[in-house]
């Protein structure tokens, strides 16, 4: 007895949902100006979507490529000084200005 009443509840959901489902008589008209604004919105809304996809996605691999880009370049820098015995003693790269120079440089 419930499987009769199980089938004719879904039989009459199914007729329900293909009478609501199928088209009726559309008295409308969309003219080609509403219609291409509709398209233009609808790839507008999909291409910021997809650009914002991007930028999450992109933003990870961006951070360990700088990161990267910053062990080298410090690397870089480590084997370009150097090394502290070779500079003489009290020798610096600038050299001491006259306390009384009034000379712009």
């Amino acid at each position: 007895m419930k499987t009769a009443h199980a089938h004719r509840s879904v039989l009459a959901t199914t007729v329900a949902l293909s009478v609501l489902l199928l088209p009726g008589l559309a008295s409308a008209y969309v003219g080609p100006g509403a219609g291409l604004s509709l398209l233009t919105a609808l790839w507008g809304i999909v291409a910021a979507i997809g650009v914002a996809l991007l930028f999450v996605i992109m933003w990870p691999i961006r951070r360990l490529r700088r990161r990267r880009k910053a062990a080298a370049d410090e690397s870089a820098a480590r084997v370009a000084e150097p090394p502290m015995d070779e500079t003489p003693a009290g020798h610096t790269d600038e050299s001491p200005r006259p306390a009384n120079d009034d000379r712009r440089v």
